[in-house]
């Protein structure tokens, strides 16, 4: 089993076991026939962040922001060029801090937008404030080696 990885689908939260040879074909849910690794930012809810930051074998970037948040909004574009750039070894994400409040006082957020890098289960490395795509491919590829 070691040449597949556990992927949780941001759209329904299935857990989807996918061969590492076939991550860049674009491999889609099971269930739900939604992409798991196509390079674009997927929005999490408070079900899928739980368990794809404790559970998936990819390294998972979530961006913690909020609608309000002028930085925030200013970065979107950022975060969606450094997924591009990142996939398929890494899966970047966002999470509505306003639509989930708990989640976010539970990862300790203090001010958005806020990036967190989980691994296998457990918090690599946080990035504070809007950064632009290559300084977020950078902070990747920083605490994981060659990304």
């Amino acid at each position: 089993m070691a040449d597949t990885v556990k992927l949780t689908c941001a759209a329904c939260g299935q857990a989807n076991r996918v061969p590492m040879a076939r991550l860049a074909a674009g491999p889609k849910c099971g269930v739900c026939g939604a992409a798991l690794a196509d390079g674009h930012v997927a929005e999490l809810d408070a079900a899928a962040h739980d368990k794809a930051t404790r559970g998936d074998d990819l390294p998972l970037l979530v961006d913690y922001w909020a609608p309000w948040c002028g930085p925030c909004r200013m970065m979107a574009p950022e975060f969606a060029k450094a997924a591009k750039t990142l996939a398929p070894s890494v899966r970047l994400a966002k999470l509505n801090t306003e639509d989930h409040p708990a989640v976010s006082a539970r990862a300790g957020i203090r001010g958005i937008p806020a990036l967190i890098l989980y691994h296998r289960g457990r918090e690599v490395a946080r990035l504070a404030g809007a950064r632009p795509a290559a300084d977020i491919v950078q902070f990747v590829q920083s605490h994981l080696g060659a990304a």
